[in-house]
């Protein structure tokens, strides 16, 4: 665990755990606008072999549409990162904490969306079994 992530280890198949973290952050209204396949990337780029490791770039349009009228350079930290990735037998899955990352901007009006997103983001963390 780590202060700026909502973690879950769980154990299964890989790509099933990936279609249920993808079919969760549908649910709650997010769209995922970036797929980044680490290990391929790795393998392409450097020839260096790596566990599975995806990078899911989550969007929840209405939030972000919020925040973006109170400070239009939160661009700069949207969307929400979801990361997958094997760990030996067990799948890692964990996501940002909007709360932490939105520390840095020190705009009160954010807070509170930081903090709804937030709750969607460690519910579709918990419904990942």
């Amino acid at each position: 665990m780590n202060r700026y992530g909502i973690q879950k280890e769980v154990t299964g198949d890989f790509e099933t755990v990936l279609a249920k973290v993808k079919a969760e952050l549908t649910k709650e209204g997010f769209g995922v606008l970036t797929d980044i396949n680490v290990t391929e990337t790795l393998k392409r780029k450097l020839n260096v072999d790596y566990t599975k490791y995806i990078i899911l770039g989550a969007c929840h349009p209405q939030s972000a549409y919020q925040v973006l009228q109170k400070e239009p350079s939160i661009g700069l930290l949207l969307p929400c990162n979801v990361i997958v990735y094997q760990a030996g037998n067990t799948v890692t899955v964990e996501a940002i904490r909007p709360t932490v990352a939105m520390e840095m901007v020190e705009n009160p009006e954010i807070a509170p969306i930081a903090q709804e997103i937030e709750g969607k983001l460690q519910r579709i963390i918990e419904n990942i079994s």
